[in-house]
């Protein structure tokens, strides 16, 4: 497998004056190169994940550091093969994160760097860890000892904040990560707003803490929302914590149920893959629009067409 690509994950939280007139610019510059990925913008700031041969990125990243106010811009790099995402979307957005909360973004956690992070966790005294990501993603990779709040929704995880001030004394220090680190930046403001005195977060994520701090007291792969679905967070091998959702052999492949109806990823062996024709569930094999079971090496996910158009 050659490195032809690179993939490009970042961030950047700052005020922005005309998130449409940075919509624009960044549609002329991209569509003059060769990228793919999502770019959202809005009037706090920027989130990316992309993919573009060697040359493409580094003329994007240059150009990016280029202008007001994303100077200081983190690029977390992997190398793939070929490109990971199927089209280039582009847009503004109410907010970087979906979420129907007001977030205070000049009152976030502490961020912490990976080297920081490992000596945290090595520590004898180290906080509880918490890691905000969705289920599916923590089923195949975490951090040793670390703890999933039970949330599905951003609204649970206020729930969640307001019953953990009852569990954890709010003046000792708690630890938080995510993928690249923008979630973190929402959920440690809102532990602050109700009294937590430090909340370390995971600075550039785990994709991060990967790239700088290999595989120490990580287990598992790490779930991205790419067409490589799952990758090693570093060189360094890992065991696996993945179960299949059949018969909980330990696996780490995510499949989309064959069920257009459904389409839900969920981890499975290859021998229940073709028993339950590629559906995660025998109510789904039975289905109408059931797409034909066919082996395959390497999942990429299903996608309708009209979403694979560029804009």
């Amino acid at each position: 497998m050659d490195d032809s690509h690179l993939v490009l994950a970042f961030y950047h939280i700052a005020k922005l004056e005309d998130p449409k007139a940075e919509v624009k610019a960044q549609k002329a510059f991209c569509q003059e190169h060769d990228l793919m990925g999502r770019i959202y913008v809005a009037e706090h700031g920027i989130n990316g994940q992309m993919s573009a041969t060697p040359e493409a990125a580094n003329a994007y990243m240059e150009w990016l550091k280029s202008h007001s106010p994303f100077e200081d811009v983190v690029f977390k790099l992997h190398t793939w093969h070929e490109h990971c995402f199927p089209r280039l979307t582009i847009k503004t957005r109410p907010k970087l994160v979906a979420i129907d909360i007001d977030i205070d973004w000049k009152h976030r956690g502490t961020s912490v760097t990976p080297e920081k992070w490992r000596e945290l966790m090595e520590s004898d005294d180290c906080p509880p860890i918490f890691d905000v990501r969705n289920d599916y993603e923590w089923e195949i990779g975490r951090f040793k000892g670390s703890k999933k709040p039970p949330c599905n929704t951003f609204r649970d995880f206020e729930k969640w904040a307001d019953d953990l001030k009852q569990e954890h004394n709010p003046e000792k220090p708690v630890m938080m990560c995510c993928t690249g680190g923008i979630r973190c930046e929402l959920f440690s403001s809102m532990l602050l707003r109700r009294g937590f005195k430090t909340v370390y977060q995971l600075g550039g994520g785990i994709i991060n803490y990967g790239l700088k701090e290999g595989s120490k007291h990580w287990e598992g792969k790490l779930f991205v929302f790419d067409d490589r679905l799952v990758v090693p967070i570093s060189e360094e091998p890992t065991e696996t914590v993945g179960r299949c959702s059949f018969c909980s052999s330990e696996i780490d492949d995510y499949y989309n149920c064959a069920n257009m109806e459904c389409n839900d990823l969920f981890l499975s062996c290859k021998s229940c893959l073709k028993e339950h024709i590629g559906c995660c569930c025998t109510d789904c094999t039975k289905q109408e629009r059931v797409r034909p079971y066919h082996e395959q090496e390497r999942h990429k996910p299903f996608k309708r067409l009209h979403l694979c158009q560029t804009s």
